[in-house]
């Protein structure tokens, strides 16, 4: 099992990972933050990214935060991290 810390920028122009911030991540999402949206769009792209199915990703902190920590299932932390860089 993976964990990543991601802060998140709803309502950009595209969803797509902006860089590394620290520890975290940068997500810009295209999904306002309105009735959970934001937190839908970003586990999907998470999962794809991953190559996982969005039932094994879940913010586990900051459901209601910019700031979210995420574990996905199924991938090394290694494996994720890769994924991320490239």
């Amino acid at each position: 099992m993976a964990r990543i810390r991601v802060r998140v920028h709803p309502r950009a122009k595209k969803t797509r990972l902006a860089g590394r911030l620290g520890d975290e991540y940068k997500l810009d999402l295209a999904a306002p933050p309105v009735d959970g949206r934001a937190n839908e769009r970003c586990i999907r792209f998470l999962a794809d990214l991953a190559g996982v199915p969005a039932s094994r990703v879940r913010i586990v902190l900051g459901l209601t935060s910019r700031t979210k920590v995420i574990e996905i299932e199924g991938v090394s932390q290694e494996m994720l991290e890769s994924k991320l860089r490239a």
